[in-house]
């Protein structure tokens, strides 16, 4: 097989390292990809994902057997409706259905049509109907999450404690413009409380195969503290969500959501995540997205013993995918720059990488980095992340920590915290 990966991120890395360990694939590329990809055999593309013509193009050159989108942009822009009418599978959802992750909106109008658990919202369209809707709220908008509506990298939700930061995150979207169009609509709901947890499912557009659970961690300071990130960490399994009742979840907030698209002449065929919120009252789901999480990807894929094209190419086919993971536990901790998510420096050398590729039990994804001359330079606000396998949750916590101490690159940061909450379940 001739496989091409999209996207340049952590989450691309450890899709290009666990397809190249597949038998069945020849070359890969990864567009537009970068150093550790290549590290690991891919071959760069210089083309953005966002250059729909221009994938086509290289895929019927090529004669790509399989296109694999990383990032959600290109599901959300229609890169699966081009290629499939250019004769070629891609793994991921057509436009229709990637608006569960494009708009905000939408999700929750579709979860309400397919009676999936979820909290009580209002949608908005200005500064003034977001304060009327916050006087309606049963909250009066004391403690209510403010979301825009469209794609902002992971960082489009704003947690209101307070009726104060409620109208202040409002004007941030309306007024301000903090999240561009995107937060031209926006999306008010109720705080949940409980625990974070996010569940993943292999899908052939009418059943769905979960993985195990993980957890991410999207704020950017220790104690979930601090602006939120695209992800500071994350491991697998969550404790909180183990056995059989990783099915019964999904048959709540997955399944449904399956049944439904394909009911409406949609067929939902990729990775369909759910982060959810596990209340007093039962699991109910904050987002929907259409892709692989980052960092959840990389310690779900370090506990795959299958064969990953294999699986993406049943479900294309309509067919049940194999999935076996190890029950070992991984863990991930993302490396970042200091001032992400906002303003960051780039250029700063990465050292300790060829120490930590001799650890068995260690891997490093390259997120925001490249090459320069013979040295590799942080690139980005996320620069890798640091993932490790272990017997237990505790064991692969100690291993990447470990790893950490033995990297070095000038003005970055990573919480210490990451797994914490699961070893004190």
């Amino acid at each position: 097989m001739r496989i091409l990966v999209l996207g340049s991120g952590g989450r691309e890395h450890a899709l290009v390292w666990k397809l190249m360990q597949s038998p069945l694939v020849e070359t890969l590329f990864a567009a537009p990809g970068n150093c550790g990809m290549e590290a690991d055999g891919a071959r760069l593309v210089p083309i953005d994902v966002q250059a729909l013509d221009d994938i086509v193009r290289f895929a019927r050159k090529e004669k790509i057997d399989l296109v694999v989108p990383g990032p959600e942009l290109p599901l959300t822009l229609g890169v699966t409706d081009a290629l499939r009418a250019a004769g070629i599978p891609s793994f991921g959802p057509d436009a229709y259905c990637a608006r569960l992750e494009g708009s905000k909106s939408y999700a929750k109008a579709m979860m309400r049509k397919a009676g999936v658990p979820t909290a009580a919202s209002s949608v908005v369209h200005s500064l003034q109907e977001g304060l009327a809707a916050l006087d309606s709220m049963d909250c009066k908008g004391e403690r209510v999450v403010v979301k825009a509506d469209g794609l902002a990298a992971g960082k489009g939700v704003i947690v209101a404690r307070s009726r104060k930061e409620a109208e202040e995150a409002l004007a941030a979207m309306f007024s301000q413009r903090s999240f561009g169009s995107a937060g031209d609509t926006v999306v008010l709901e109720e705080l949940l409380t409980g625990e974070e947890v996010s569940l993943l499912a292999f899908c052939d557009g009418h059943n769905a195969w979960p993985l195990p659970s993980a957890q991410d961690h999207k704020a950017a300071f220790d104690g979930d503290l601090g602006p939120n990130t695209g992800g500071m960490g994350a491991y697998s399994p969550c404790p909180r969500l183990v056995g059989d009742d990783v099915e019964h979840v999904a048959d709540r907030t997955i399944r449904p959501i399956i049944r439904t698209l394909a009911e409406e002449g949609h067929p939902f065929v990729g990775i369909l995540y759910a982060g959810l919120m596990l209340t007093e009252s039962g699991p109910k789901v904050l987002e929907y997205n259409v892709r692989f999480g980052d960092p959840e990807c990389q310690p779900l894929l370090m506990r795959l013993t299958s064969d990953l094209a294999e699986a993406m190419i049943a479900c294309i086919e309509g067919k049940a995918p194999l999935l076996t993971l190890s029950e070992k536990v991984a863990l991930g901790v993302v490396l970042a720059k200091e001032g992400y998510p906002g303003h960051y420096e780039r250029g700063s050398r990465i050292c300790g990488l060829d120490e930590l590729a001799q650890i068995p039990e260690i891997k490093v994804f390259h997120s925001g980095t490249k090459k320069v001359g013979s040295d590799i330079v942080s690139d980005g606000g996320r620069i890798l992340c640091v993932t490790g396998l272990g017997e237990t949750l505790a064991n692969a916590r100690d291993l990447v920590y470990q790893a950490l101490r033995g990297l070095s690159c000038e003005g970055s940061f990573f919480r210490k915290d990451i797994g914490a909450k699961g070893i004190r379940d």
